[in-house]
C-alpha cells in the first residue's frame, strides 16, 4: 500500500506490471509517494485512470501524509517551488538545443573513427581520435540521460526510441538496464539498499553519520561477495566483465531492444580490429 494525495492505493499486483519496474513502486510501500508520483509521470490525468481500480481508501483526517522523519515545511516549500518552475515554463524542452547536441556528438564520433582510418595509428592521430571518441561518449551519456527522463519529447515513445539509438547502438549499453537502475536512484536518492548508486559505490558516496553507519553495517555481511566480484573483474578484464553483466541482464529481462547492445558491441569491436589491422598492413607494406 502507498499514499498519493492522501488517497491509499493497493499496488501489490500492479507493481509487477508497472512500466517503471516493480522496485521503484515497491520502494514506497507504506509511505507517501505523492512527490515521486508527480515527478515521474508527465501525463498525470492518464495515469490516474489506472489508479481508480487500485484505490482502497483515504487517510484519516488526523493522519499526516508524510513520514515522521520529514519536515512538513520543507515538503511544502519544495512543492511550491516546483509549481513556480512549471508556470515559468522552465521544464519545456528546447528542440533546437537537443538537435544540436545530437548532431555534434554524431560528428565527434564519426571524426574519431575517420581520424584513425585516414591518418593511421601513430601517436598524434591516436590521441586526437581518442579525444574525439571520449568527448562523444560522454555527451551521449548525458543526452540519453535526458531521453531516459522523457525530457526531450512530449511523448514518452519518442524519447524511448531515440534513447535506444543513443545508448544501445552508439554506446553499446542496454537502455533497459540504465532505466532500471536510474529510476530507483531518483525514486529514493541516497537511501541505502534502495538507491542502486549507493549499492554500487557505497564507500565513495556515503556521507553523514546515519548513512555511514548503515553502509558500514551492510558492508560487513557483503565483504565476501565484493571480494569475489573484484577478483572476477581482475581475471576477466573490465570490458569483458561489463559485456557479460549487460548481456546477462538483457537476456534475463527478455528485452528485445537490449539485444541491440550485444550486436553493437560485437560490431564495434570487430570494426576496431579491422581498422587497426588494415593500418598495420599499410605500414608493413610501405617498409
Amino acid at each position: 500500500w502507498l499514499v498519493i494525495d492522501r488517497k491509499v492505493y493497493d499496488v501489490s499486483k500492479f507493481s509487477k506490471q508497472h512500466p517503471g519496474g516493480s522496485r521503484v513502486i515497491s520502494h514506497y510501500a507504506g509511505q507517501d509517494a505523492t512527490d515521486a508520483f508527480v515527478a515521474f509521470h508527465n501525463d498525470k490525468s492518464l495515469v490516474r485512470k489506472y489508479l481508480k481500480s487500485l484505490l482502497i481508501g483515504e487517510l484519516a483526517p488526523d493522519q499526516p501524509s508524510f513520514e515522521s522523519n520529514k519536515k512538513k515545511s520543507l515538503l511544502e516549500d519544495f512543492r511550491e517551488l516546483r509549481c513556480t518552475i512549471e508556470k515559468m515554463g522552465l521544464l519545456r524542452p528546447n528542440y533546437i538545443f537537443f538537435f544540436l547536441i545530437f548532431l555534434h556528438l554524431l560528428v565527434l564520433d564519426a571524426a574519431s573513427w575517420l581520424t584513425v582510418w585516414y591518418f593511421g595509428i601513430s601517436l598524434v592521430p591516436f590521441l586526437v581520435g581518442m579525444a574525439f571518441f571520449t568527448i562523444a561518449q560522454i555527451q551521449m551519456g548525458w543526452f540519453q540521460h535526458d531521453l531516459g527522463h522523457c525530457s526531450v519529447f512530449r511523448k514518452p515513445k519518442w524519447n524511448r526510441i531515440l534513447q535506444l539509438v543513443v545508448i544501445n547502438v552508439l554506446k553499446g549499453l542496454p537502455a533497459s538496464w540504465w532505466n532500471h537502475l536510474h529510476n530507483q536512484h531518483h525514486a529514493k536518492p541516497n537511501c541505502f539498499r534502495k538507491d542502486p548508486d549507493l549499492n554500487m559505490h557505497p564507500l565513495l558516496f556515503s556521507l553523514g553519520k546515519t548513512l555511514s553507519v548503515e553502509v558500514s553495517m551492510g558492508m560487513a555481511g557483503e565483504a565476501k561477495i565484493l571480494k569475489l566480484e573484484s577478483y572476477r573483474v581482475r581475471v576477466s578484464g573490465l570490458q569483458l566483465a561489463r559485456y557479460n553483466v549487460f548481456s546477462f541482464f538483457s537476456l534475463e529481462k527478455r528485452r528485445r531492444s537490449s539485444c541491440l547492445t550485444i550486436i553493437s558491441i560485437s560490431i564495434s569491436s570487430v570494426t576496431v580490429y579491422i581498422l587497426l589491422y588494415n593500418q598495420e598492413e599499410k605500414v608493413v607494406g610501405k617498409h
